[in-house]
């Protein structure tokens, strides 16, 4: 960032709250569709922006030029964190959606275990004793409700605390940071081609469910399938990075 890029942000942290909403409240808006999309219907989207320009305005107070990010992206992190603070707050994702999502991660895993490949619908289905249509809506609860445990792995790896902490992470930390990143990019060659394609338009082309269902030539519902069951792949892959919350009822269902 350039000299007069620092003087302006600087400036911008001491100035008001509604300057720092007018710049930038875009960014909140953008952030706030793209993650409603993933959620309950009954999410309010209003509430979202609200949280989110909380976010922006702390990120504008805490900014810091030399950490070597751009304003844009650290405020990102930080719009995205106090939607999903607000979400988790607000947890309107009944028990038994959370229990499924497990049910699902455990036997996706026991799957791929147990044949080396990557486990189909039909599969899990057989797995849970479900039908392949009682399948399919539990994954797209599961995917509407767990919305972001694929965000905030990522961002506890390689997010906010890596932006904000600076030169003040560890050797370890950052270790352990480059070995999560390969592990996440390994387990993603290893999805079905759809499911890879789902989740770069979504997450790299920030496109939303409607728009990639529009690409795919698929309805919406069909594409949170595919969201679905790709996160939860990508879960039961990278279980071994911690305990596994997903086996213990009691845990944060949230937590990846």
């Amino acid at each position: 960032m350039n000299a007069t890029a620092t003087a302006c942000y600087r400036a911008t942290q001491q100035g008001s709250a509604a300057d720092v909403v007018e710049r930038h409240g875009e960014l909140v808006r953008r952030i706030a569709h793209h993650l409603a999309a993933r959620l309950p219907a009954s999410v309010e989207i209003d509430d979202l922006i609200q949280a989110g320009m909380l976010g922006l305005i702390d990120a504008a107070r805490n900014f810091q030029s030399d950490q070597g990010a751009a304003f844009e992206t650290y405020a990102s992190i930080r719009i995205r964190g106090a939607m999903i603070d607000e979400i988790r707050r607000g947890d309107w994702v009944p028990r038994s959606v959370h229990r499924r999502y497990r049910d699902i991660v455990a036997a996706t895993r026991a799957i791929e275990q147990r044949t080396g490949q990557p486990a189909t619908p039909q599969q899990v289905a057989t797995e849970m004793e479900v039908t392949l249509d009682e399948y399919h809506v539990m994954v797209e609860n599961a995917a509407r409700g767990q919305l972001v445990s694929l965000d905030a792995h990522m961002e506890e790896h390689d997010g906010e605390p890596r932006l904000a902490a600076g030169s003040l992470a560890t050797p370890a930390r950052e270790f352990e940071q480059s070995a999560f990143r390969e592990a996440l990019a390994e387990a993603i060659d290893g999805l079905p081609e759809r499911e890879r394609l789902v989740l770069s338009l979504y997450y790299e082309q920030e496109l939303n469910l409607r728009e990639i269902g529009a690409v795919l030539g698929v309805s919406e519902s069909r594409v949170c399938q595919i969201h679905g069951q790709a996160a939860v792949r990508l879960r039961a892959r990278l279980a071994d990075w911690r305990h596994d919350p997903d086996m213990d009822a009691d845990s944060d269902p949230y937590l990846p």
